[in-house]
């Protein structure tokens, strides 16, 4: 079955937090690959290799918001770091440039992020409704570790899978059997979703017209009279 998508646009974010946080994005990154580089992927004798043609943006954020100690360890990411480096908060120009990027890429587009239906999708939808500003609601978006989930199921071979046997790093242990480069980084994040992803593309793609969300089913994770607390 041939996809319906032109081009995933693969996406991550780092945040102040957890979604009962409230979280405010500390940085997003966006990379799109045209189907026919995931129906047709490169590879050595060791992994997949990322396709040469892509299109990247990569934007820290000032949150205008505490960062909790521990989405600072992890994300190496701090307010004093953001503040230093004269990062714009989440604007008017940031909302632009990701419409304009999404506009640039083949249609129809899909986003897809590990956890997106839980995590990413919801905080993005929240930050555009912030600046009252939206995404068409035709948009498809398709949860990565979702879709991972139900290949493993329907693959007989493997055992039923632990708790966390689905995170981005077990995934690319699995795959290529070494560790994943500059996790919890967004665009080291995304890089490594697109290998798990090109890894398993023939199967995914075929599922994936049964799992994908329109950007109008997608419930921002709070709503605009949210105040950020400085």
């Amino acid at each position: 079955m041939s996809s319906p998508v032109k081009s995933f646009v693969f996406l991550d974010l780092e945040a102040t937090g957890l979604n009962y946080n409230l979280p405010k994005i500390t940085e997003l990154c966006l990379v799109a690959v045209h189907v026919s580089s995931l129906e047709n992927p490169e590879t050595d004798q060791s992994e997949v290799q990322l396709p040469r043609v892509l299109d990247k943006l990569c934007l820290c954020v000032d949150p205008k918001k505490p960062i909790t100690k521990e989405a600072c360890n992890i994300t190496g990411l701090s307010n004093e770091k953001l503040a230093n480096c004269e990062k714009p908060c989440f604007n008017l120009n940031l909302v632009q440039l990701v419409k304009e990027f999404l506009n640039r890429q083949a249609q129809p587009v899909c986003l897809v992020a590990h956890n997106g239906l839980f995590y990413d999708f919801p905080l993005l939808k929240a930050e555009f409704q912030q600046q009252n500003e939206e995404l068409p609601g035709s948009l498809l978006c398709l949860d990565s570790l979702k879709a991972f989930r139900q290949l493993s199921q329907q693959d007989r071979r493997h055992q039923e899978f632990t708790k966390g046997s689905h995170t981005l790093t077990e995934l690319y242990r699995r795959s290529f059997g070494k560790e994943p480069i500059d996790s919890h980084y967004a665009e080291g994040d995304v890089l490594t979703l697109i290998k798990v992803f090109m890894y398993k593309a023939s199967e995914l793609l075929e599922m994936a017209n049964s799992l994908y969300k329109r950007w109008s089913e997608i419930n921002p994770m709070y709503g605009k009279t949210f105040q950020v607390s400085e």
